[in-house]
């Protein structure tokens, strides 16, 4: 695909920013709001806050690694930028919508690129009732948390939780706990991307529990409700020797 402007954004580290300097001495760019695609230069957690700085506006964001992991991001080349963009492939993610009812009984309403994952706040263990679609599916959780991961975001906090890879188009989410308690043996689950996951926190008070979209918390949450927004589509460009898909595939066999 052809691109008639780009913007080029970097994460504050020296080498994203060394990097940010020799790409916009070589390339005529516009500020994001007035691009077709946005470069964006570090690892994925600024990957994650590019994509929600233009969540509203849909721009494909095209990322090239200079942090550390670098799952969402191409590797580096000050080289063939422009042939790269025009030869990249699309990857469509939805992001999650969070719903959070604290014990003052305001409401946080954010977004998800990766996870929303509720964690406890104090030393004793959360007690979190799981229904899905309004249906009660467990009564109590004994756990340090829970989190529902998108497949973009199944590869991430996620995994470190034991939860499933899920490869882009499955259609699917994951629900998995974090360190789980009571009942022990339960894993997690599955879920429709239809699905809307509805956490009720038991005895908020003495068992505080936070809520996090990606990087949005919020604390002391009575009851939080997790559902895609179907209404949003972010787009990813990756090489089409690097596609977000075949990288998923590929976390799923690694030692």
């Amino acid at each position: 695909m052809k691109f008639k402007t780009i913007a080029i954004v970097a994460a504050p580290g020296p080498e994203a920013q060394e990097a940010l300097a020799n790409l916009s001495a070589r390339h005529d760019t516009v500020p994001p709001a007035d691009a077709d695609v946005i470069v964006a230069l570090g690892g994925d957690g600024f990957m994650l806050q590019s994509l929600h700085d233009n969540i509203e506006h849909g721009r494909p964001i095209y990322g090239m690694n200079r942090g550390s992991v670098g799952f969402l991001m191409n590797t580096f080349d000050e080289d063939g930028l422009l042939d790269r963009l025009a030869k990249a492939e699309p990857a469509e993610v939805r992001p999650l919508h969070m719903s959070a009812q604290n014990t003052d009984g305001e409401t946080h309403e954010a977004m998800a690129i990766n996870e929303v994952s509720l964690l406890r706040q104090t030393r004793m263990a959360a007690k979190i009732r799981i229904d899905i679609d309004g249906v009660e599916r467990m009564a109590e959780l004994v756990c340090d948390g829970a989190l529902v991961a998108t497949p973009a975001g199944s590869t991430a906090y996620n995994v470190s939780a034991y939860g499933p890879i899920i490869p882009i188009g499955a259609g699917l989410l994951a629900l998995t706990p974090i360190s789980a308690f009571r009942p022990r043996r339960w894993r997690g689950a599955l879920l429709p991307e239809t699905a809307v996951v509805t956490f009720e926190v038991i005895d908020p008070k003495d068992r505080a529990v936070s809520a996090t979209a990606d990087y949005t918390e919020i604390r002391d949450v009575m009851k939080v409700t997790v559902r895609q927004d179907t209404g949003t589509a972010i787009t990813l460009l990756f090489d089409p020797e690097h596609d977000l898909e075949e990288r998923i595939v590929k976390e799923q066999f690694l030692p």
